[in-house]
Formats: structure tokens, C-alpha cells, sequence
């Protein structure tokens, strides 16, 4: 299996990176992982600012030679782990941004006539690892659950991938809030997983 790790958080002292180290710990002790790849959005400089004109145009996005890397990561991953935190009840503008450029029509899915498209991404499974400073049910009771829906339904169920697991964490700020075993937790998981 190729697993692909999508983290996307400003500091390396972060609670987030350290749910990075613990999946790649998890991942190196799992002998259905062959090999893994980091893409560490904020170190990449990932520009997540979308820009159309008359030369760049958004049809022609799954062709730009500026992502072409991102679309090979892509493909090539058989399990894709996003690593992030929740801001404001959704993930941060850098990774909606690399979303909104990566999985463009013609790449991540095609429109084929139908209510909804073909998804072109089939086969693949997400993870998504998420920390939050409130309660771990605030997004469900006051939000509706808009950052799952965004996730699974309007991004990876349209483009393809039907397996994906929500690993959310909250009230994740302060001492003694659990972490290390949470961090255990994400550790045995990708420690045991299969495509």
C-alpha cells in the first residue's frame, strides 16, 4: 500500500505534528504500508489561492503544470491520511485551498451527463485526523456536522472515494486534555490498518 500524508499546519511544535509523528511511527510498523510520502503543505509553500484570466482558465486546472507533482502524489497514493486542525468549523484555508486546485474536474472526477459525475479517484480510502480547542461534539450539535458533510460528501463521495474515517479530537488545548492517549490511539490505528 502507498500512503499518501497530507499535513497542514503552520508549526512543527504543534499537537497536529505530533499526530504526524505518531502516524509515521504507526505506518513504519505496518508491513501492509510499502512506502509513504509526506506533503507538508505550509514547508511545500503551497500557494492555495485559486486565480483565473484569460490565460489560466479554471477548465484547464487539471492540466496546469504547476501542480503536476500534487496530481502523481495523488495518484499514486492508495490511502491518503490528512492531518489538520479545525478552525472556525472547517479545516484551514491552506488545505481548502489545495482541495479546491487538486481535485478539478478531469483529474478528480468527470462530468458525464448525469445528476452527479464519475468519480475518478475509485479505489482509493481517506483518514482524516482532525484537532479542535472545543468540545469534540461542537461541530455535530451546532454545526450539523458541516465539516464531515464538506469532507465526505461534497469532496470525496463526489470524486470516487467511499471509504473514509473521521479520527476528530477536542477540547485538544491545554495540559492534561488526553493527548498522549490520543496520540496512542492514531498510533495503533495506522499501525493495524489495510487498504
Amino acid at each position: 500500500m502507498n500512503l499518501l500524508i497530507i499535513y497542514t499546519h503552520p508549526n512543527h511544535k504543534s499537537l497536529c505534528y505530533s499526530f504526524l509523528e505518531n502516524v509515521l511511527k504507526g505506518a513504519e510498523e505496518n508491513s501492509n504500508i510499502n512506502h509513504v510520502h509526506v506533503l507538508d503543505l505550509y514547508e511545500e509553500q503551497f500557494d492555495p489561492i485559486l486565480r483565473f484570466n484569460e490565460k489560466k482558465r479554471r477548465r484547464d486546472m487539471h492540466r496546469d503544470p504547476n501542480l503536476e507533482t500534487y496530481r502523481l502524489q495523488l495518484l499514486w497514493a492508495d490511502k491518503i491520511i490528512f492531518i489538520y486542525p479545525i478552525w472556525w468549523g472547517r479545516p484551514p484555508a491552506m488545505l481548502l485551498g489545495f482541495i479546491d486546485q487538486m481535485f478539478a474536474s478531469n483529474f478528480a472526477y468527470k462530468d458525464i451527463g448525469k445528476i452527479l459525475p464519475e468519480g475518478l479517484l475509485k479505489g482509493k480510502s481517506v483518514i482524516c485526523i482532525s484537532t479542535m480547542k472545543g468540545p469534540k461534539h461542537y461541530p455535530l450539535f451546532l454545526l450539523n456536522n458541516a465539516h464531515k458533510v464538506l469532507m465526505k460528501k461534497a469532496l470525496f463521495n463526489y470524486v470516487g472515494i467511499k471509504k473514509v474515517k473521521f479520527i476528530e479530537f477536542g477540547n485538544m488545548e491545554g495540559a492534561n486534555k488526553g493527548q498522549n492517549k490520543k496520540l496512542q490511539l492514531v498510533y495503533q490505528h495506522v499501525k493495524k490498518l489495510v487498504i
